[in-house]
C-alpha cells in the first residue's frame, strides 16, 4: 500500500495535501484497492460547498457504490474532469491522476484533526 508521508488522511480514507491556501483531496490506495475497479466517479460541481463527515460524491466500482466524505468543509474550486473519462485512474494512480477536488477551506483548524502517513497505517492495520 502507498502511503505519501507528505499527505494527511481520513479515517473514510480520503487524502488531503495542502497547496497554498487550498487543499486537493483524493481517495487513498488502501481504499481504491478495497473498492476494486472503478467504473464512475461523481464529483460536486466548482462553487458547491462541502461540509468535513458529509458525502460529496460517490465512486462506483464492479463491486458496489461507496460514498467520498469530505475531509474538511469548504468551497469547491476546482474538479477533476478527467475522470470522468478514465475513472481507472483511481485505481492506476491514486495521489497523482485521480484526485478528486480542489477545495478553499472554511475552516484550517479541521486538518489539525486529519491523521498523519504513520497514524493512518496503523487505523488501516486494526
Amino acid at each position: 500500500m502507498s502511503l505519501p508521508s507528505d499527505l494527511l488522511y481520513s479515517k473514510e480514507h480520503e487524502w488531503v495535501r495542502r497547496e497554498g491556501s487550498d487543499v486537493r483531496i483524493g481517495i487513498t490506495d488502501f481504499a481504491q484497492d478495497e473498492l476494486g475497479d472503478i467504473v464512475f466517479v461523481e464529483l460536486p460541481e466548482v462553487g458547491d460547498t462541502i461540509e468535513a463527515n458529509e458525502p460529496f460524491g460517490s465512486v462506483e466500482s464492479v463491486k458496489t457504490v461507496s460514498e467520498l466524505y469530505a475531509p474538511i468543509s469548504g468551497t469547491v474550486v476546482e474538479v477533476n474532469e478527467g475522470l470522468d473519462d478514465n475513472p481507472e485512474y483511481v485505481n492506476e494512480s491514486p495521489y497523482e491522476q485521480a484526485w478528486m477536488i480542489v477545495v478553499e477551506p472554511s475552516d484550517d483548524a479541521e486538518l489539525d484533526k486529519l491523521l498523519s502517513a504513520e497514524d493512518y497505517q496503523s487505523y488501516v492495520s486494526e
